[in-house]
């Protein structure tokens, strides 16, 4: 993990610093490389790999789905073992820690009430002679949902993509979700039951993306999929928009945190490190107007991370992506969290609620010293599925609207459409669509 400082970068050094590459940029590891050449007898890019395998799920079906999930999640199913039966659903009941079900009960109470404030209305407005304009807001027919799994487990993202979908009242919810060692983990599972999502299937990847998509003998097609996952799984569900719609192109994890001289340096390098025990592409970066509390945080860091049981991931992560940058005062601090547009923004200040009207790309900001990150990703309410590299730009947080779609209807009366009859019939003309223009002439006068 590096300090740097402005006045040696220069304001243009820092802010190439803070632009993250592209989500489809990220090199993949040795590892997964030579998995790669054993699946496909090729070093094949990440995004080949995902063409060749949402092909082959489109043409074939369950087969395809079937040999992915044997090659890559070691789960030999057939297509009628894809879906939890309810003896899983009743053995994970089982499993689960009682204490822990009560707290995702609490998190999904939390969750639930934020997201039934936004949910929004249909509506009907008159205009003169008679004209009626409206927009009715009508919830998705069926959504898929990608849970990750395989080697962690997130009930948390089972949350944050089904209360918002129930919420919005989509017709039906389907779940997706990598097996371990042919197994869901129990408390995806019962999270999920809680939510009152009914189908999960135990399919991972560029596959479930696909099968969502597409539809399969056994899987139902959506009509749209949300929800975080790895790089073969955002490059899956670039592949298919357009035959689906998608929430986001989701990358690795990150946070900023913009810290003045009264920070605790403690408290900020914890929260550094809630970032970078995601992933050793994690970003976690520090903008401060004090260089004391930039030497601070930095011991603080190393010293926290020693007795960090995912310490060789967040080790790898502040090797790669930890940063601390030192502005020359708290404005210019919060200029370049503009630039980096981070999914997580914490404002670590005296008064941060005086800074808030200056952010304008975040995908979600913690305001205080006692609103860390991880309250978010778990139980405060907001949807933890945010906006990542710098996409914060143009996207926005999951939420109810995900999974809705607006239709908007109009309804003339004749005396209403002869008042505006000359002006639609004039600009008609203009573009040469005579037809247009008679469809309003015959109406006329009648």
């Amino acid at each position: 993990m590096r300090i740097v400082n402005v006045k040696d970068e220069g304001v243009e050094g820092i802010e190439k610093l803070l632009k993250k590459p592209a989500f489809d940029e990220v090199e993949l590891s040795p590892k997964i490389r030579e998995g790669n050449k054993k699946l496909f007898g090729a070093d094949l890019t990440a995004a080949e790999v995902v063409d060749r395998i949402v092909s082959d799920v489109r043409r074939d079906g369950d087969a395809a789905v079937m040999k992915y999930t044997k090659l890559i999640d070691r789960a030999d199913f057939t297509p009628d073992e894809f879906l939890v039966s309810e003896a899983e659903f009743e053995a994970a009941e089982k499993a689960a820690d009682p204490a822990v079900v009560e707290s995702l009960r609490k998190a999904i109470a939390n969750v639930r009430r934020y997201h039934e404030e936004q949910k929004p209305n249909s509506w009907i407005t008159n205009r003169d002679k008679g004209a009626m304009l409206g927009q009715s807001v009508i919830p998705l027919d069926r959504v898929g949902l990608y849970v990750p799994g395989g080697t962690a487990a997130y009930p948390s993202s089972v949350v944050m993509n089904a209360v918002p979908a129930s919420v919005a009242g989509v017709g039906e919810i389907i779940m997706m979700c990598p097996p371990r060692d042919g197994k869901i983990n129990p408390y995806v599972l019962v999270a999920a039951r809680m939510i009152g999502v009914k189908k999960i299937y135990k399919i991972g990847g560029a596959q479930a993306i696909a099968a969502m998509a597409f539809g399969t003998e056994t899987i139902p097609r959506v009509d749209k999929i949300t929800g975080p996952g790895n790089i073969f799984v955002t490059l899956a569900k670039k592949a298919v928009y357009g035959h689906v719609d998608i929430d986001m192109l989701a990358g690795p994890s990150e946070i900023l945190i913009v810290a003045d001289e009264t920070a605790d340096p403690v408290y900020t390098a914890a929260d550094m490190l809630s970032q970078a025990e995601h992933d050793p592409l994690a970003s976690s970066i520090v903008i401060t107007n004090s260089a004391e509390l930039a030497e601070k945080v930095k011991a603080e860091a190393e010293k926290q991370l020693e007795t960090l049981p995912r310490k060789a991931i967040a080790g790898a992560s502040l090797d790669r992506n930890g940063l601390i940058v030192v502005a020359d005062d708290i404005m210019q601090a919060i200029d370049f969290a503009n630039v980096s547009a981070p999914e997580h923004l914490e404002l670590l200040t005296k008064s941060p609620f005086s800074l808030l009207p200056y952010v304008r790309h975040a995908g979600a900001v913690f305001l205080g010293a006692y609103s860390p990150e991880p309250l978010g990703d778990y139980f405060a309410g907001p949807d933890h599925i945010l906006p990542t590299g710098g996409t914060a730009r143009f996207y926005s947080v999951l939420n109810v609207e995900t999974f809705m779609k607006r239709t908007s209807f109009i309804s003339y009366t004749q005396a209403a459409l002869s008042a505006v009859s000359d002006d639609i019939i004039r600009l008609a003309k203009t573009e040469g669509l005579d037809a247009h223009a008679r469809a309003i002439e015959m109406r006329r006068g009648k």
